[in-house]
């Protein structure tokens, strides 16, 4: 179960930093929840096909839950996978913010020049 908490808390303070700045799902969520199902979806195909080829094995551990959702795939991953793309995304979101705000400041800062007089 800790191994879950620790996700889900790790969730929750992605959630709050999107909240605060307004980066992913507070900025557009009907696309952004979209993007986040499609992501978790994918990469739980990717598993589910690497379980299936012998790639991927779940190992037993007293921090799990215990509950799978599939053979050899424990529930903490589909919440690994979730936080995984949410992550990405607010991270990506936040890049293109902070990159976006710099270009403001930078033009706003930048002296324009006096026009030539023609003598």
């Amino acid at each position: 179960m800790t191994y879950l908490l620790i996700l889900l808390a790790l969730i929750a303070c992605m959630a709050a930093l999107d909240a605060r700045y307004r980066l992913f799902v507070f900025a557009r969520p009907a696309p952004a929840l979209l993007a986040l199902a499609g992501g978790t979806a994918m990469f739980l195909l990717w598993d589910v096909i690497a379980i299936d080829l012998g790639i991927f094995l779940h190992r037993e551990s007293g921090l799990m839950t215990g509950v799978m959702l599939g053979p050899q795939l424990p529930l903490e991953e589909a919440f690994f996978l979730f936080f995984l793309c949410y992550n990405a995304m607010v991270l990506f979101t936040g890049a293109l913010a902070l990159g976006a705000r710099r270009a403001a400041a930078a033009r706003i800062s930048t002296p324009v020049p006096a026009p030539e007089e023609n003598s």
